[in-house]
């Protein structure tokens, strides 16, 4: 199989593209700025939807699902949120076509079924799940109420990229109601360590966790705390966020409960989401020139079986010892395939695993059936070994684990290498033009100045990191008095 893939080297974003298409991930569809999710692609964002969702319930949450569409009135009942997305908004005017009179076979919109008041496809679904909360919390004993969904959503985006902008994409979103700031806080707090939990452990990512600026931050939020990723080309991806919403939704609709005095107060608000970007972020952060390299915890297929024969004899032989395996690899809930077509040549088999990234590769002959051995290769490494029949289940159960914690080191390292201190505007300039990554600078608080560095450089604050050090020092653009460090990139 032929991958003819550009280089990272030549043009990344050609190559992300590329590699996503090739990978069989998603498509462009026939809607401008939507895609189509390919099976393979969508196969590992069920592991992660699955992985999400156990964590969520764990920590006490239910799911539910509500509206596609949202009545424009009560978008716009919380005046910051919808600012904030009116850009991006679509909207449905009518309800019904009829066939055009002056062109026959084709079809127009019925002047006579125009809606009495428009709809808004979701871009967010705060306006329509806290008109809903309304109805449901009369008493502190209904709080808190802890909501996810699993939808889609849509924003109308000028400029499309396969998983990480998209017009139509697929998301979470938790939406929860509490009867004091404090629990509101901290489920605020607890969702982006969620998020953090998931990108490092599954997912093979280091994060920053920090909160946005307020010029960044969630429109009708009060604060939004964020983990922000670093990609191999040197861009930030903010890969989750969660937002304290304090009252303003609340007062927006009207939701209140009677506290245990019988005092009507309006309660206290959160949501929080990640999306089908993490699927972008999962390629940027492994993958090579030879394709996608996918961590164990998340690849669909962690092991792939190719029979290396060439006769009818030394398949059957091969396959019994295959089956035989998968069926131990099925009882550790290792995922495993055999690729047993007879249409494709073994060189072939290994490209098109390769590209697809496949963690573990074990290939068997007729000389590894008469030395009772097998080759092992790693995808991430590229390595070859031949391992004993006796131990292969261990040794590839351990494996996985390495390789696991070996790309989440190598994507550490790389983060730690490109988190760059500088003191000066020219320090900056240089290091985000020849170097990139996170840049830890001084800010003097103002959006004026956040902006007029945005502008001259493209660079965004991505957050302030929850653990930096509250160390005086000199704004790197104006010169005053900054309270510490704050993280600039270029992002996605």
């Amino acid at each position: 199989m032929s991958k003819n893939l550009i280089t990272r080297a030549e043009d990344y974003s050609k190559w992300y593209n590329e590699l996503v298409v090739k990978a069989d991930l998603a498509e462009n569809s026939g809607v401008r700025g939507c895609m189509v999710i390919k099976p393979y692609g969508y196969a590992i964002w069920e592991k992660m939807q699955a992985e999400l969702d156990r964590m969520f319930k764990e920590t006490g949450h239910s799911n539910a699902y509500f509206p596609l569409f949202v009545p424009k009135s009560m978008f716009e009942a919380e005046e910051k949120n919808a600012e904030g997305f009116a850009k991006e908004c679509a909207i449905v005017t009518h309800y019904r076509l009829k066939n055009d009179p002056d062109k026959p076979g084709k079809l127009m919109v019925d002047p006579n079924a125009k809606l009495e008041e428009e709809l808004i496809v979701r871009p967010t679904s705060e306006a329509i799940i806290w008109s809903t909360y309304k109805g449901w919390v009369q008493s502190y004993r209904d709080l808190p109420l802890l909501i996810n969904q699993w939808a889609n959503v849509v924003r109308w985006e000028m400029r499309t990229r396969l998983f990480l902008r998209t017009a139509e994409f697929l998301w979470q979103e938790g939406h929860t109601a509490h009867a004091t700031k404090a629990e509101a806080v901290e489920e605020s707090e607890k969702m982006m360590h969620v998020y953090a939990d998931f990108a490092e452990n599954f997912m093979a990512i280091p994060v920053v966790k920090g909160i946005k600026t307020e010029t960044e931050r969630f429109a009708g939020a009060e604060e939004t705390y964020c983990i922000e990723a670093l990609m191999q080309d040197g861009k930030a991806l903010q890969a989750g966020t969660s937002h304290f919403l304090g009252q303003n939704f609340a007062k927006a609709f009207e939701v209140k409960f009677a506290n245990a005095e019988g005092n009507q107060e309006y309660v206290w608000g959160t949501s929080w989401g990640v999306s089908t970007r993490l699927m972008g972020a999962l390629v940027m952060t492994h993958s090579d020139d030879n394709g996608l390299v996918l961590p164990p915890n998340l690849a669909p297929i962690q092991v792939v079986i190719v029979p290396i024969f060439k006769t009818d004899e030394e398949f059957e032989k091969i396959s019994i010892v295959a089956n035989n395996l998968i069926e131990v690899f099925k009882k550790r809930s290792i995922s495993v395939k055999y690729d047993n077509r007879t249409t494709q040549k073994p060189g072939f088999k290994f490209a098109e695993w390769e590209l697809k990234g496949v963690p573990v590769r074990i290939a068997i002959g007729p000389k590894d059936l008469e030395n009772g051995t097998f080759e092992i290769a790693r995808r991430d490494t590229l390595s070859k070994e031949v391992i004993s029949k006796e131990g292969v289940v261990d040794y590839i159960s351990d494996l996985l684990e390495q390789i696991q914690k070996d790309l989440f080191d190598k994507a550490l390292n790389y983060r730690n290498n490109h988190c760059t201190e500088v003191n000066s505007f020219e320090e900056f300039i240089e290091i985000l033009e020849n170097k990139g990554g996170f840049i830890a600078a001084h800010w003097d608080g103002t959006a004026e100045t956040e902006e007029k560095i945005k502008e001259l450089t493209k660079a965004t604050i991505r957050c302030i990191p929850l653990n930096r050090e509250n160390i005086e020092g000199k704004c790197v653009l104006t010169g005053e008095k900054s309270q510490g460090r704050v993280l600039f990139a270029k992002a996605y």
